[in-house]
């Protein structure tokens, strides 16, 4: 018989063989050609000349083959890259905070860098690792490539990407000093009553809750505007929800509150503190009233308190959304929001695996809108802007403290 057609053949069978048997098999056939035969093997079937070598091995000295399920030793096959490699992990971390966005509403987080720019970089630091397992790690970290960009406004590509760079150059500082670092941010606001919220949640057939079919106003209790303070560094999280507006005073007394049950605490020789904050809303940049407020609350506290704005378009990057928000939404799901109790309730009990902890009050003042602040209340205030971009970035001290006192 031909023999290229016998290679054929012996190659076909091969393919139904699992890795033990197809080894043994092809040590087989190299003893049946003799001289050069491992060489032709390894060609005809693509194994290494060592996986043969070892068939032989087994196939000449056991007197008996045990058929056995276990095809690999304990602790076998290749070794994951973060098993051999565990700095890699937080070196990718580091690299994705500087460029990571999120949406608040699911447990979302993408990057616009590609796996082979960040493979580059890992290299750079001495990881011997390939674009592939990057994409591995990224998936395991959640994390989902996105092609498309979000709006163009706020200024060039260039001057938003030197604010990212410089927010996270300030964060590092102030982590480093041992000072607290908070992101902030509104939800958006819920109709507390026996409302449907999107979502579903595993109950048993046929006993759904039921609530009203129509959403107005007139058949709830009100709206709950939950304000949030996130810190990165310990995983904690603190939500101020009102019942009111979203004020520029309401901002500021969320931080206060904030301040009060979580930040003094954990940071009892504070005497800065940093703020990443949107453009917009009640912590606008361009709000007088914010700017007000927080000089009332350095005057209280003594805090030279430090602002960092993300620039207009950019919010999916404040870490408050895919950190802590994005987790409330997930718990309280195809839950309906029936009483302000249950809001409260609904947010303290937000935990991840990663140890996230949250918790809330309610604020039950009135916050009045359309407070209006002069330019000469504004000169008045203890504050210096930042060299770049100031309108982004400022820094306000207590009005007791001279202003020299603060520079870095």
């Amino acid at each position: 018989m031909d023999e290229q057609y016998i290679n054929a053949l012996w190659t076909k069978a091969l393919s139904g063989a699992d890795e033990v048997q197809a080894r043994r098999f092809a040590a087989v056939r190299a003893l049946e050609l003799g001289w050069g035969g491992i060489s032709k093997v390894s060609r005809l079937s693509g194994m290494s000349r060592s996986t043969i070598e070892k068939g032989i091995s087994e196939v000449t000295h056991a007197e008996k083959l045990e058929r056995s399920t276990i095809l690999r030793k304990p602790g076998g096959g290749r070794k994951k890259i973060k098993e051999k490699d565990p700095q890699v992990v937080n070196d990718l971390e580091a690299i994705m905070d500087e460029t990571t966005a999120g949406d608040p509403m699911t447990y979302l987080k993408w990057t616009h860098k590609s796996t082979y720019t960040i493979c580059d970089e890992l290299r750079k630091k001495g990881h011997a690792i390939c674009e592939n397992s990057v994409g591995s790690l990224l998936k395991e970290m959640d994390y989902t490539l996105q092609a498309n960009r979000k709006s163009k406004e706020g200024g060039s590509p260039e001057e938003r990407d030197a604010q990212f760079h410089y927010i996270n150059k300030q964060i590092k500082e102030f982590n480093e000093r041992g000072q607290p670092v908070i992101s902030v941010d509104t939800k958006k606001r819920e109709n507390v009553g026996n409302f449907k919220n999107p979502g579903r949640t595993w109950q048993k057939k046929g006993q759904s809750e039921e609530v009203n079919v129509h959403d107005f106003p007139s058949l709830g209790d009100g709206k709950a505007i939950p304000y949030g303070a996130y810190d990165d560094a310990l995983n904690e999280g603190f939500v101020n929800v009102g019942i009111s507006s979203n004020t520029a005073e309401f901002a500021v007394e969320s931080i206060r509150q904030w301040w009060k049950h979580l930040g003094s605490k954990h940071y009892l020789n504070a005497c800065e503190l940093l703020i990443t904050a949107d453009c917009g809303g009640g912590n606008g940049c361009r709000n007088r009233g914010w700017k007000y407020f927080l000089q009332q609350f350095a005057n209280e506290t003594g805090l030279k308190i430090t602002v960092c704005h993300y620039p207009p378009g950019t919010s999916k990057w404040n870490k408050i959304e895919h950190r802590m928000f994005s987790f409330i939404s997930m718990n309280w799901r195809g839950k309906p929001l029936t009483s302000y109790e249950t809001v409260i309730n609904l947010i303290s009990e937000t935990k991840t695996k990663k140890g996230l902890k949250v918790a809330a009050r309610l604020d039950k003042t009135k916050y009045k809108k359309g407070k209006k602040f002069s330019k000469k209340d504004i000169e008045r205030l203890n504050i210096r802007k930042h060299s770049l971009h100031p309108d982004w970035n400022y820094t306000i001290v207590a009005q007791n403290i001279p202003m020299e006192k603060s520079r870095n």
